[in-house]
């Protein structure tokens, strides 16, 4: 009987308000323990700012770690930071990039760290999601001195060869995780196509030796894609990512009116398709072992968030405006 990592992603960084959406700390930490206690073993965390904004607050990534960890000592997920949560710095500036990176740089607890393998355009009309290879080759070094997992977020087939550079150069090391991206405008569609090849790109450049042997991989849909990705994956022995970042609507009653999803109701349902595939939802600590994860030490967890105060880490985040410049612009958009 297979196991199979169940990620949740819960808020994202433009799902709009009006859907059951967290958005606080507090709330983002109490939904992934419900979560977590529903099936999931990881937990994919965005923040937002007071008015709804996708934000890269590594303040707020601090407050949502510790509440899960100190009010929740039962729960094991795994947690995984964005970082790519806010549009109005993913312009490749070195304020930007730094302030994208400053969670993963200070805050204890993450384990996981995403790592989007390219740029491209998010849609038309709609903005470039920026990821240059001086960013990505920085975050790729960080994590291994932070002893942070990356999960390579891909979005077409390009992005998975490029995967296979920056591990060849010695970037980013084995074992490695994709997550299978589908639906965004600027890269391939959310259908059981596009997943069979995305593994068969996978399979190819492991055959070449572009790739390591040691691969896990997952994916989610975007929208109504969601539920053809899911089972694709399932289909194809991968693992699943669902929730509120990525999907909305849960389905629709016998009238044709729309039924709107949050994350456990997601979270349920992929649990339910796992089992009636004969599998079962892997566990934090199974998870981990699947990753190639330290095992979690709680004790030592809490320790380290209670050993850093809010106030270092706004002193933190002044010190990067003050050695980069802040290019921080108003709009909003997607981050």
């Amino acid at each position: 009987m297979a196991k199979r990592i169940v990620t949740v992603a819960l808020t994202g960084a433009v799902t709009p308000h009006g859907y059951d959406v967290p958005e606080t700390p507090e709330q983002i930490a109490d939904c992934a323990y419900e979560c977590w206690k529903a099936g999931a073993s990881v937990a994919h965390l965005h923040m937002r700012d007071d008015e709804g904004a996708g934000v890269m607050d590594p303040v707020r990534f601090y407050q949502t770690i510790k509440i899960l960890r100190t009010k929740y000592p039962d729960c094991d997920i795994i947690v995984n930071c964005t970082s790519s949560g806010d549009n109005r710095v993913s312009d490749d500036s070195p304020y930007g990039n730094n302030i994208r990176r400053l969670h993963h740089k200070i805050v204890p607890g993450i384990e996981m760290g995403t790592f989007d393998a390219g740029s491209f355009n998010w849609g038309i009309p709609g903005g470039i999601f920026s990821n240059s290879p001086t960013f990505l080759t920085d975050a790729g070094m960080l994590y291994q001195e932070r002893n942070i997992k990356p999960e390579f977020e891909v979005f077409d087939l390009s992005m998975i060869r490029a995967v296979g550079v920056y591990w060849k150069k010695g970037i980013v090391k084995a074992p490695l995780h994709f997550q299978f991206c589908l639906g965004v405008v600027g890269g391939m569609d959310a259908t059981p196509r596009s997943v069979q090849m995305m593994v068969e790109e996978v399979e190819h450049l492991q055959a070449e030796g572009n790739l390591p042997k040691e691969v896990t991989w997952s994916g989610f849909g975007i929208g109504k894609g969601h539920l053809p990705v899911m089972y694709a994956c399932l289909a194809n022995g991968g693992h699943i990512r669902v929730g509120m970042e990525d999907n909305v609507v849960y389905g629709k009653d016998k009238d044709g009116n729309k039924i709107l999803a949050n994350n456990l109701m997601l979270v349920q349902r992929a649990v339910r398709a796992i089992e009636a595939y004969g599998d079962e939802p892997a566990t934090g600590a199974e998870a981990r072992e699947m990753f190639n994860l330290a095992p979690l030490d709680m004790d030592a967890t809490v320790k380290a968030l209670e050993g850093i105060t809010i106030e270092e880490i706004e002193q933190a985040k002044e010190d990067c405006k003050k050695e980069f410049g802040s290019t921080y612009k108003n709009e909003k958009g997607m981050g």
